[in-house]
């Protein structure tokens, strides 16, 4: 058996990586603080996937959606109508609760691969809608010009104030996962994951506790979908597309699935990796899969498993 303190030990040493990693960034500036902006949105995001896949124990190839449904609402509303972004990014979230709540209902009442090529649709479906829409979404070409986040003259402009927010609230969406996870709601769903037939069994309403994880996982993908155009200032359809249902899933098995830190550890490890390799020029892209490989083979259940090689720890 492993000792119980090793895994506790990795996961401060990947907290202490996470924090000087910060402070380096702030102190020094530049293309740094842009790669940890994109990782902290990503956290938000892949923690609202690890809600609904490593707390519930379903599958969802359809969070780039709500991303989307949310990231469209804001940067029309700001860069077309003239909104405030504090304004616009909750109502894409409620728009995209709604889509959430609408589809879900019906669709969680299938279970395994059904339910990963229901989701699957429904991400399919938002990014043909974001293509072909051009006068609203003006399609492939884009909408450019959406303001950072602020209000009236208080903008965002500066890259530290911006990934200090991001973090900020990064923090919260943490937090509010590790208290639903360590609550009664966190409790029934850990029981669905086991098994929807025993949880029924038990007197879990097990379609209306799937359907509120789903909605909450939605809640982060569009909270992460708004934030995403403001940081970048433009949007298109493939930062929604099918390359963030990919990463999203990397960073979330990379990082661990089913622990609070896992999405923040992933976001980091497969945001930085790229960099890390950006000198093998042509071959950076096979450096990059090679080490992700290595990652999976060697820690199949997340950063947090490398304790097992720790002086005195059992494999």
């Amino acid at each position: 058996m492993q000792r119980p303190d090793s895994r506790r030990l990795v996961q401060y040493a990947l907290w202490a990586f996470a924090a000087a990693l910060l402070i380096y960034a702030f102190a020094t500036g530049g293309y740094l603080l842009t790669v940890l902006g994109f990782a902290a949105i990503y956290a938000i995001f892949v923690t609202g996937l690890n809600f609904f896949m490593g707390y519930a124990g379903q599958v969802s190839f359809g969070q780039n959606a709500f991303a989307a449904l949310s990231g469209y609402t804001s940067a029309v509303l700001t860069a077309t109508y003239g909104w405030q972004p504090i304004a616009a990014l909750p109502l894409g979230v409620v728009g995209a609760v709604i889509v959430a709540f609408v589809v879900g209902y019906p669709a969680l009442r299938l279970r395994g691969h059904y339910l990963a090529m229901a989701t699957l649709a429904l991400g399919m479906i938002v990014y043909e809608i974001a293509v072909e829409w051009q006068s609203i979404t003006q399609g492939y070409m884009g909408i450019s010009g959406i303001p950072p986040l602020g209000m009236g003259r208080w903008e965002l402009n500066d890259p530290k104030y911006q990934l200090a927010f991001l973090m900020a609230v990064l923090v919260v969406a943490l937090i509010a996962a590790w208290r639903l996870k360590e609550s009664r709601f966190g409790m029934a769903l850990a029981a669905i994951a086991g098994s929807e037939d025993a949880a029924k069994a038990l007197g879990i309403d097990v379609a209306r506790y799937k359907l509120a994880a789903f909605v909450i996982a939605a809640v982060y993908a569009a909270v992460a979908g708004s934030l995403m155009v403001h940081f970048v200032g433009f949007v298109s359809p493939e930062v929604f597309g099918l390359h963030m249902v990919i990463s999203g899933f990397m960073m979330l098995y990379v990082g661990g699935i089913g622990s609070i830190a896992g999405p923040l550890f992933g976001a980091l490890i497969v945001s930085l990796l790229p960099e890390t390799f950006r000198a093998f020029k042509d071959y950076q892209d096979l450096a990059y899969g090679a080490a992700l490989i290595i990652i999976l083979i060697f820690a199949p259940k997340g950063a947090a498993s490398l304790a097992r090689f720790l002086p005195g720890s059992r494999k």
